[in-house]
């Protein structure tokens, strides 16, 4: 039973790779990526895959049972490459993709929601079985600036009082490893959060337990938000991106409490204390 994970170069493809070592033969997991020599470390057998080459896709997929496609990087070529992806599985008689998909994609107000959802269809509509991990916000989107608010000595956002059920990348890693190598998966779609919702404030509050300082957390309006991120050196892109999500996350778009992640993986998810720990050390 062969079974490959897309972006194993990437954060959360190299955790599955992992945690699929821990639960199966280390010559069932291929490893996809564009440049194989950046995952020699993970020591499984690794192809060239590029989501915008059809042809080499088709031939990276010639004896994989199970396939993991994790949602590519690229913003707005994402649902082109993900059906190059999804056509060239069906061509080469994949059993059964599993894809990393948006928490509440459907409903979603989030700007990535929109990629996410013409990937399900077309997934749904190829006729190859499939699952839908439906990842919620990886808490690393908060962790991995984190000593730049201590630095800063305060939290802005504009997520006003919305909550956040996110888990770490190694938690996500977890449940895909867990579907990869179980049966009847087929055509389960999986809203995963996780157990602890927390608030922005209550995100500042954590900090400030932690290291002893005072981390105010400071609400701002969308488009102050987003230009206090371009003075702080982002592109306006990525700013406006990343002060709309907040708006979002005010509308409830990264809460879920149905503890599905938690019960997939055996275990409770990270809490948020640990994640900043963490970050910290």
């Amino acid at each position: 039973m062969k079974i490959a994970v897309t972006g194993a170069s990437g954060q959360l493809g190299r955790l599955v790779i992992e945690d699929l070592k821990e639960k199966t033969s280390v010559e069932n997991i291929v490893a996809l990526v564009r440049d194989p020599q950046k995952i020699a470390d993970l020591e499984v057998e690794a192809r060239k895959f590029d989501y915008d080459n059809p042809r080499l896709l088709s031939e990276a997929l010639i004896g994989i049972d199970k396939l993991l496609l994790i949602s590519g990087s690229e913003i707005g070529k994402r649902l082109s490459q993900h059906t190059n992806v999804i056509e060239a599985a069906k061509n080469a008689g994949v059993k059964i993709i599993a894809y990393t998909s948006l928490l509440k994609a459907d409903t979603s107000t989030l700007g990535l929601a929109g990629e996410h959802v013409g990937t399900e269809d077309v997934l749904k509509k190829s006729g190859v079985p499939y699952v839908i991990l439906r990842n919620g916000w990886y808490t690393e989107n908060y962790t991995g600036s984190l000593h730049q608010v201590i630095g800063l000595g305060t939290l802005y956002g504009s997520s006003g009082e919305g909550k956040i059920s996110s888990a770490t990348r190694e938690d996500y890693a977890a449940a895909a490893a867990t579907v990869l190598t179980s049966e009847g998966q087929e055509g389960k779609e999986y809203e995963l959060a996780g157990d602890e919702a927390f608030t922005m404030k209550d995100y500042a509050t954590e900090i400030s337990r932690q290291t002893g300082k005072d981390i105010p957390y400071v609400n701002l309006p969308e488009n102050d938000y987003a230009q206090a991120l371009v003075k702080g050196g982002l592109p306006e892109g990525f700013a406006k991106f990343l002060a709309s999500s907040h708006v979002s996350t005010e509308k409830g778009d990264l809460f879920d409490d149905g503890h599905q992640l938690s019960k997939l993986i055996g275990r409770p998810t990270t809490p948020l204390s640990k994640a900043i720990s963490a970050a910290l050390a």
